[in-house]
């Protein structure tokens, strides 16, 4: 897999369900390589040949964990946009806003994507082209909204936010600073709002 296909997906069982929820938190929790089969077996109360005959493999566990991880984000994020003002400016805070709720509700050791990059580094595992494309399809989420603030400078204005994001989540992860969410929304209002008389 060379990180543009899109990995195989399952259909989900009720003791696949079950499993997953299990392999989700004991991953997040644990790391990735640090959890075997039989402990998410065990915990989700499930033999290893049911998890075999319905996951596969190990991989297509760890594809269905960032998967689901990444189909929630991407539904919270469009909550929050679909609740945001009009306004291109406050669009784009509204970003960091649902980072900073996501965060606290569901990511108190940091970014899952990250957090498994750094254990998933090689693009042929299954899982690679999730973690990627979640980044990348979050890049693309903020050249699309700094497009409404600076529609010609909308690119490297993207990367600029997308790096600030990206530092807030490691740096929550990493519990370097109290409200890392904040300090990067407070420095993207003043990037986006430079040159336009600090109006929001």
């Amino acid at each position: 897999m060379d990180g543009t296909e899109k990995p195989r997906r399952i259909t989900m069982t009720p003791a696949a369900r079950r499993a997953l929820v299990a392999a989700e938190r004991l991953f997040y929790e644990r790391g990735i390589h640090a959890v075997g089969v039989d402990l998410i077996a065990a915990e989700a109360g499930v033999t290893k040949k049911t998890l075999y005959d319905r996951f596969g493999s190990k991989e297509q566990i760890v594809v269905e964990y960032l998967a689901h991880r990444d189909e929630r984000w991407r539904a919270f994020l469009a909550e929050r946009l679909d609740a945001a003002p009009p306004e291109p400016v406050a669009r784009v805070l509204a970003v960091f806003g649902a980072s900073r709720a996501w965060s606290s509700e569901n990511s108190p050791k940091g970014c899952s994507m990250v957090n498994a990059h750094a254990e998933i580094s090689d693009p042929a595992h299954p899982a690679h082209a999730i973690i990627t494309g979640q980044k990348r399809w979050m890049l693309g989420l903020f050249t699309r909204l700094a497009g409404g603030v600076a529609p010609e400078g909308a690119e490297r204005l993207a990367r600029s936010l997308m790096l600030l994001h990206e530092g807030a989540l490691v740096a929550h992860g990493l519990n370097v600073f109290p409200d890392p969410f904040t300090h990067a929304r407070e420095e993207a209002h003043a990037l986006l709002t430079a040159g336009r008389g600090g109006r929001a």
